[in-house]
């Protein structure tokens, strides 16, 4: 059974940065497509960051630039770099996996795998 635990959230002033965490059990990041998303209140969950079996990452628009998807392969790990955060990237935070993707779209949808969330606040 795959799980998915996320953290690393809390609360930062704009401008400053975040790393989150999450640890995969029963899967591993290697094999998979990792992505977070993120949701926030009265708004539908968006997706963030992925990253493929290769290596190959996609961006959402907003945080091109100021986040980093990466993985550490040995610990199981999935992270997520977050500098020059705005107010707007208030939100819960969640990781995700999928065997497969369609790369042409970032939906919800296509992954499984949910942990509880972190939130991130940030505030102006």
């Amino acid at each position: 059974q795959v799980q998915l635990t996320e953290s690393g959230g809390g609360s930062v002033q704009s401008g400053g940065s975040l790393r989150l965490s999450c640890v995969a059990s029963g899967a591993p990041v290697s094999k998979n497509c990792m992505a977070w998303f993120r949701q926030a209140p009265g708004k539908e969950r968006e997706g963030v960051a992925r990253i493929g079996t290769a290596g190959y990452t996609t961006y959402a628009d907003s945080v091109q630039g100021r986040f980093t998807i990466s993985r550490d392969n040995a610990k199981n790990i999935l992270y997520l770099q977050m500098n020059s955060l705005k107010p707007e990237d208030t939100a819960m935070y969640y990781c995700a996996r999928a065997e497969d993707v369609d790369w042409s779209r970032f939906v919800s949808e296509d992954f499984g795998g949910w942990g509880q969330g972190t939130q991130v606040t940030v505030s102006s």
